[in-house]
């Protein structure tokens, strides 16, 4: 709301508050030329507050300065409302000893209004300041996480093309004959991340897709099947889900199984979709001898820590337990509020 209309707003209410009063009174006509200068002296603080005063001293946390100001213009504007046009007169002292009990001076009432309407302006402009800044706040927010996001997709996706075009660049050597097929599930892959990822969300179906021909892209490095088991089973297809959220523990299996030696290494992948809810779980296996390799869980898993702290607060549980010979992954995420 702009501060023309608040304004106007606040000199309409009190406005209404005058023609209230002025209702069962016997001459409104005295009524409205006796208080049109305090109504006038409303409008002159009400403005003053909009206008300069909250914007200059109160929302710079000039609360000193503010007060001070605010004390002497509300003192001022009663006193020459109250004694401009009705000089007090000065009762002879015979009057003193038969005068009634005299209802509160002029200069009383009209403190109270002038202060009781600058009161609730102030309240007024606080409130507003206060919700204004924290739309402001989420909107910055919001941004920061978008950029976030960007910056953390940016990272996924030289990271896939760099691992595959190796991939492809190992089978080329072993067999060129499969190197074609290699070509079209990579084209199919890249397809999925330069489109389908710039959006939100994506079918889960879609992100199973392209995690299948992943799989398929790194067996062919090999005429012997590896020891590899998925289960994809979606109850529900119409699911959608953050894209590349699972992929980065896919790979993390891949390169810390030792999957291409065949003495006892396996991959089990497991994604369960449901309307509330998806569930992957991967295990693979921890080899003996050591392999020269970055930190288990390294920049890749943090990537999607981050990402599940933007996308899924608090709606979702990530589980990575380090036994002595399996390495297993379960994330868990909550759809119920983003079906």
């Amino acid at each position: 709301m702009s501060k023309s209309k608040r304004f106007f707003f606040q000199i309409l209410l009190w406005l209404t508050v005058w023609m209230i009063l002025s209702i069962g009174q016997a001459d409104n006509r005295r009524l409205f030329i006796e208080n049109l200068l305090v109504f006038s002296f409303q409008v002159f603080l009400i403005a003053g507050l909009i206008f300069y005063l909250a914007e200059k001293f109160l929302f710079k946390k000039k609360y000193l300065l503010f007060f001070v100001i605010s004390i002497l213009a509300i003192g001022l504007c009663t006193f020459i409302s109250s004694n401009l046009f009705t000089p007090p007169r000065m009762p002879r002292i015979d009057e003193l000893r038969h005068m009634p009990r005299r209802p509160p001076s002029r200069f009383l009432i009209t403190l109270l209004f002038l202060t009781i309407s600058y009161v609730i302006a102030t309240f007024l402009e606080t409130f507003l300041f206060a919700q204004k800044k924290e739309e402001e706040t989420i909107r910055s927010k919001n941004e920061n996480l978008q950029t976030e996001l960007k910056l953390l997709k940016s990272q996924i996706n030289p990271h896939f093309l760099f691992n595959s075009l190796n991939n492809i660049y190992a089978l080329s050597v072993i067999d060129s004959n499969k190197t074609q097929e290699s070509i079209s599930y990579l084209s199919d892959m890249l397809r999925y991340v330069l489109y389908e990822c710039e959006r939100n969300f994506v079918p889960i179906e879609k992100e199973i897709t392209y995690i299948e021909n992943y799989i398929r892209l790194f067996s062919l490095k090999s005429s012997k099947p590896y020891n590899i088991t998925t289960d994809f089973n979606s109850m529900d297809k119409s699911v959608s889900i953050a894209p590349m959220l699972f992929i980065p523990f896919i790979e993390n299996a891949f390169k810390h199984s030792n999957i291409e030696k065949p003495n006892g290494s396996f991959i089990n992948i497991k994604i369960i979709t449901m309307s509330s809810n998806v569930r992957l779980i991967i295990e693979n296996s921890i080899p003996k001898e050591k392999i020269h390799k970055d930190k288990l869980g390294g920049i890749g898993i943090e990537n999607v820590r981050k990402r599940l702290n933007i996308l899924y607060p608090n709606q979702h549980q990530l589980q990575i337990k380090d036994h002595k010979d399996v390495f297993k992954v379960e994330l868990n995420i909550n759809l119920t509020d983003y079906a």
